[in-house]
């Protein structure tokens, strides 16, 4: 190992963090640094960690380790381990909850990487606000990938010329557009004029879930999977409801029809009936050059990165910091509550 070898830290909660930070991984070990991840919690399962990475079992030896930067895709990461902390953010701000989600500040950081203009602005204001913490804008790791060659992906059909329609909805009972639309899905797909992809929130009702299954065939084909990317690469449009992944769809400059959407918004087409959903998906297929603005618009705002470089801007970002450290900032708060929430959930008590 280099005597200038840096070590870097994915501290993770979720299943889903593992995709958002591969990327990163892959750019750190380029550069001929180590990775190691840690797991907060019992929701992330440790069997997704590979044959070829490494896993930190305990507190003690994430800080007999001593990582110099931290990468976190969620909230919050604990003061009493080693190294700068970065996060990273777990996923799109889509305007819902951006009081009290995206934008909460809770003292655990020194660096933020944003996504794009719409998040940047106001974190940078916080960074004003608050004084204790960066911000560099530096695109979202977990989204390298899409903007990459598709590669071997088993939900392209090259034989079949027929557009494939992607349909993605969220669990939650007031939003989720997929018991309202089955007989309709059933009805189109019976139709074979389009290829259609079906891929729903893990917590999705299982029954919903069931009744879905059952269309499959010639023409649907549902899936299961942790990583969605290759669907969204795989597919000319989406039908959707309020699920944050109609946000990755439209980056790839790909029109969405949403279904009763709570923002409705110009880069969107937005039916409110089920009668609407078949000639609003016609339409969004014929990629409308108005439709197509509007998308690109928000997009550049969103996400204005295209060269699936965000890893490493990220890694320069972070590295920069720990270059400089933290001259020129306030001491973050000390936070006594959630260091004590943190230690008891960890079950940490040592210095």
């Amino acid at each position: 190992m280099s005597q200038q070898s840096k070590r870097y830290l994915m501290y993770i909660a979720q299943n889903y963090a593992y995709a958002m930070l591969r990327p990163l991984q892959e750019a750190i070990l380029k550069q001929g640094d180590e990775v190691c991840w840690f797991i907060e919690g019992h929701e992330a399962d440790p069997s997704y960690i590979k044959g070829d990475e490494t896993l930190l079992t305990s507190i003690d030896e994430v800080k007999a380790w001593r990582p110099d930067i931290v990468f976190v895709p969620g909230n919050v990461v604990p003061s009493f381990i080693p190294g700068i902390k970065v996060g990273v953010f777990h996923g799109f701000n889509s305007g819902k909850r951006a009081r009290n989600g995206h934008f909460q500040i809770r003292g655990c950081f020194d660096l933020y990487c944003t996504q794009g203009p719409n998040t940047t602005e106001r974190f940078e204001q916080l960074a004003a606000e608050h004084g204790y913490f960066r911000i560099a804008q530096t695109g979202w790791p977990a989204l390298d990938p899409l903007f990459s060659t598709a590669g071997d992906n088993p939900y392209l059909a090259p034989q079949d010329n027929r557009p494939t329609v992607l349909m993605c909805s969220t669990f939650s009972r007031n939003l989720t557009c997929a018991p309202i639309l089955y007989d309709k899905i059933k009805a189109l797909a019976a139709t074979g004029k389009w290829r259609w992809l079906i891929q729903f929130h893990p917590k999705m009702d299982p029954a919903v879930v069931e009744q879905y299954k059952q269309l499959q065939g010639e023409h649907l084909q549902f899936v299961e999977t942790d990583n969605v990317l290759p669907l969204l690469q795989a597919a000319d449009v989406m039908l959707c409801d309020t699920s944050s992944i109609l946000l990755m769809f439209l980056l790839q400059r790909k029109p969405v029809v949403t279904f009763r959407n709570q923002i409705p918004s110009g880069h969107l087409l937005n039916v409110t009936e089920v009668e609407q959903v078949e000639p609003a998906l016609e339409q969004a297929l014929q990629r409308p050059s108005a439709l197509m603005a509007e998308i690109e618009q928000y997009c550049q705002e969103l996400h204005p990165y295209q060269d699936g470089q965000s890893s490493l801007r990220v890694l320069e970002a972070a590295n920069q910091m720990l270059a400089d450290g933290r001259s020129g900032l306030k001491p973050k708060p000390l936070n006594f509550l959630r260091q004590f929430k943190m230690r008891k959930k960890l079950g940490y008590w040592k210095l």
